[in-house]
């Protein structure tokens, strides 16, 4: 590490042992900052498949002061910052003389807002999605341009529903209409994407049996760095690290567990419950915003199709499975438990973003969280009235503590169009929009 200026550059990294790691926000940069008051941005899209139970995901009331519907309840302690969208159509998702095929168009078309085609070879295409537009936009001069992951198997290949190639199932960012950008669901690998350490299958398999942080590698840097910095940059230092090892600590742990460790052909290191998962994934893709490694990601929470089952929450039922319900109340009220505990989860996140300082605001100040689906109602494959929820954004200017009813035929493109708006990618249209949702006056 080489530094000229008591203020440090935003982008200052500490490198040794094959591992490069970057700065939280700290005070020490604040002059080499002033252009840059408010920060800079972050964009996240979360993912679940499959659709919702939408009697007990749309609030009963509109407007400020709305009551949060069952499913939604976990977002009440973050109302001041989220804002429900209801009678959003993801129109582009559904049978436009097609054969079937509404799970592996739900996925991309949210996305991209584009109609995906109907291929079982190589020659996939949809659209670019929001999240890789924003990229382009804010991650010119991160180490990622964005970070992909899910907690779902993808590594199934070939053709897999009605015609369609796994690979709009198993992709949610889209980089080009022809090129879709798998996501990650091996932990230590994503950490290993961020950081460093472990660049070709053997060194990945070494460092897997090490009892050993990456951040021993770097004891002499951070003794120098520490050297600089006042009480709370220390501090702040200080509680950065901590997270990086826990991450680090919960990775080996999984890994323990594990009976095979075959890289990279086979995930491993993937924890044992949904939670314990998702959590992981979670605080990656914190790490990654908190150090600048990127400022875009994607989190496929629940596949499309998915028949993982969640018996830790006493639900036995493969989760496709329990999407088609039959309108039976019994069993519409179990899926709806379902997606209230994704909507947990997703407050899990939201909690540790608001919990970590960058700059004047906290991460959920500087960071846009798309949570959403490209399903309504599953149970007769519904691709209307989409259920979508935007969090945070306070730095981008978006409001929070509204529930929004937009009329009958308003595509989803056009809330696509209104958030690229607020990262400063200004489009005439996105996919099938007809008007840009302005997120500053709704």
């Amino acid at each position: 590490m080489v530094i000229t200026k008591r203020a440090l550059p935003r982008r200052t990294f500490i490198r040794g042992m094959g591992a490069a790691m970057g700065l939280p926000f700290l005070d020490a940069m604040a002059p080499a900052m002033q252009a840059q008051s408010k920060g800079v941005p972050r964009f996240t899209a979360i993912y679940i498949g499959n659709g919702a139970n939408m009697l007990e995901w749309t609030p009963a009331t509109e407007g400020a002061g709305f009551e949060f519907s069952p499913i939604l309840a976990p977002l009440e302690a973050f109302r001041n910052r989220t804002t429900v969208f209801s009678g959003l159509d993801n129109f582009q998702a559904t049978d436009q003389g097609d054969t079937g095929g509404q799970h592996p168009r739900a996925a991309p078309a949210f996305m991209s807002c584009t109609h995906p085609k109907q291929t079982e070879g190589a020659d996939v295409r949809a659209g670019t999605t929001i999240d890789q537009l924003i990229a382009g936009k804010i991650c010119r001069e991160t180490k990622l341009p964005s970070l992909e992951v899910s907690v779902d198997r993808n590594d199934v290949v070939g053709a897999c529903d009605h015609g369609y190639a796994c690979a709009y199932m198993n992709s949610l960012a889209w980089k080009s209409p022809t090129t879709p950008l798998p996501s990650e669901t091996n932990p230590r690998f994503v950490f290993e994407r961020m950081f460093g350490v472990g660049a070709t299958a053997e060194e990945r398999r070494a460092r897997a049996s090490e009892n050993r942080s990456i951040l021993d590698g770097l004891t002499g840097e951070i003794a120098d760095l520490r050297k600089m910095l006042g009480a709370r940059d220390r501090a702040k230092l200080g509680e950065y690290f901590d997270a990086v090892r826990d991450v680090e600590r919960r990775i080996a742990k999984s890994e323990s567990t594990s009976s095979t460790f075959e890289v990279p052909d086979q995930p491993a290191g993937v924890p044992g419950s949904f939670r314990e998962y998702a959590e992981l994934m979670f605080d990656l893709q914190v790490l990654a915003f908190q150090a600048d490694v990127t400022r875009v990601s994607s989190f496929m929470l629940a596949r499309e199709n998915v028949t993982r089952s969640y018996p830790e929450i006493g639900l036995p039922e493969a989760h496709h499975s329990m999407s088609h319900h039959g309108n039976n109340p019994e069993k519409m009220k179990a899926y709806g438990k379902l997606n209230k505990y994704h909507v947990d989860t997703l407050a899990y996140f939201l909690k540790k973003l608001d919990s970590i300082q960058d700059g004047d605001g906290t991460l959920l100040d500087r960071t846009a969280v798309l949570y959403g689906g490209g399903m309504s109602d599953a149970n007769v494959h519904n691709n209307y009235n989409v259920p979508v929820v935007v969090v945070g954004g306070k730095t981008l200017q978006l409001k929070g503590n509204r529930h929004i009813k937009f009329e009958k035929g308003t595509p989803l493109a056009n809330l696509m169009l209104g958030l690229l708006d607020r990262f400063g990618v200004h489009a005439e249209k996105f996919g099938d929009s007809t008007s840009t949702i302005d997120l500053l006056s709704v």
